[in-house]
């Protein structure tokens, strides 16, 4: 499983807190173009606290793939605007996935 970032200093009772209230875990995606190859890659988990915005841990992701994205042919257009669109929307929601890993890990 990817690093979980933003979650230093916290408890498991505080984590548990944050997730009652909305907290969640997200992944951003980013997308490097090279003539004819392009990547789409993810980042790593990020964690949300409730009432956060994401753009502060989304807005990297979302400038390389402004810079880097388009210039390749066909998929590089494409990839980009998904992945720009992901981003702007917040990031992917993992907190199920998260939870139920750490879940499984803890028996």
């Amino acid at each position: 499983m990817a690093q979980i970032k933003n979650i230093e200093g916290l408890t498991v009772a505080e984590l548990n807190n944050e997730l009652s209230r909305g907290g969640k875990f997200v992944m951003f995606q980013y997308c490097v173009s090279i003539v004819v190859m392009t990547f789409r890659r993810s980042s790593d988990i990020y964690f949300v606290r409730a009432g956060e915005s994401t753009i502060k841990h989304s807005i990297g992701y979302t400038l390389l793939t402004l810079l880097l994205g388009w210039w390749g042919i066909p998929w590089g257009p494409i990839y980009t605007i998904g992945s720009l669109y992901t981003n702007l929307s917040g990031g992917k929601d993992v907190t199920r996935e998260v939870l139920n890993s750490l879940n499984n890990s803890s028996q």
